[in-house]
């Protein structure tokens, strides 16, 4: 892997973007409106920064309002769904257990 990694993202791109790490990865992720994702959990930390759009993530802590600005952390193996009513930008930092 090469010491430094670089990715020229657009703000508010559509495009899927990502950059990985020996234990983590950043992605930038577009979502449409309308979008439903089905209760998950992922085997490591999760992080997501909204940049753009609006939804909502239904999880242990209850129902939390996504809108630019918020950030949420997902411990391990906590389940969480989520709902899309505006395109949505997301920032997403995937952490591989024991980083």
């Amino acid at each position: 892997m090469e010491p430094v990694s670089v990715a020229q993202w657009e703000p508010w791109g559509t495009e899927p973007v990502a950059l990985d790490g020996a234990g983590a990865t950043m992605r930038q992720i577009f979502v449409p409106a309308g979008r439903v994702s089905a209760p998950h959990s992922h085997p490591h930390e999760q992080f997501l920064r909204v940049i753009s759009g609006a939804g909502q993530v239904q999880c242990a802590a209850g129902t939390v309002e996504l809108r630019p600005g918020t950030a949420i952390r997902f411990a391990a193996d906590a389940w969480h769904s989520a709902e899309f009513f505006e395109d949505t930008v997301l920032l997403e930092f995937n952490l591989a257990l024991g980083t």
